[in-house]
């Protein structure tokens, strides 16, 4: 099934985080989700992107979007636009991934992040590990601000 839902996965990890993962290659989808949850992490994995975008739009609980960018409904350079122009979205941190070179356009759009298929797959866990540590001691130290 392409839209799926882990909700016990790395429950043996001391601090669990929750990826959304949008994409619509099947075969990309269960290796990335399970790549992530090797790491300890929660992945939800949704193949349309209009459908991601409603669970983005939700109060969903995510500390990390994993995009795709060639999607069926809207891609992943527009989702990444309207993400961060809803306020409880501008801090979560966005890695879009595309088989074109598209990550000066990506990050001026507002993505952290942007990895190019097929050869900076293996940089996936990494890159969210890194974005993931800075939102958290970024958290920390923002919450005393006004």
């Amino acid at each position: 099934m392409p839209d799926s839902k882990n909700s016990h996965s790395g429950m043996h990890s001391a601090s669990q985080f929750s990826i959304l993962h949008v994409e619509d290659n099947e075969v990309v989808a269960s290796v990335v989700k399970e790549t992530l949850e090797c790491e300890g992490w929660t992945v939800e994995t949704c193949d349309d992107g209009t459908r991601a975008l409603e669970r983005i739009a939700s109060d969903a609980h995510y500390d990390l979007l994993l995009l795709d960018n060639d999607l069926p409904g809207i891609n992943g350079l527009e989702i990444t636009r309207r993400t961060r122009s809803m306020a409880h979205r501008q801090q979560t941190p966005i890695v879009l991934l595309s088989a074109e070179p598209l990550e000066r356009q990506a990050l001026k759009l507002g993505a952290n992040a942007a990895l190019h298929k097929p050869k900076e797959i293996v940089l996936v866990a990494d890159t969210i590990s890194r974005l993931l540590m800075i939102q958290k001691t970024s958290s920390v130290d923002t919450s005393g601000e006004s």
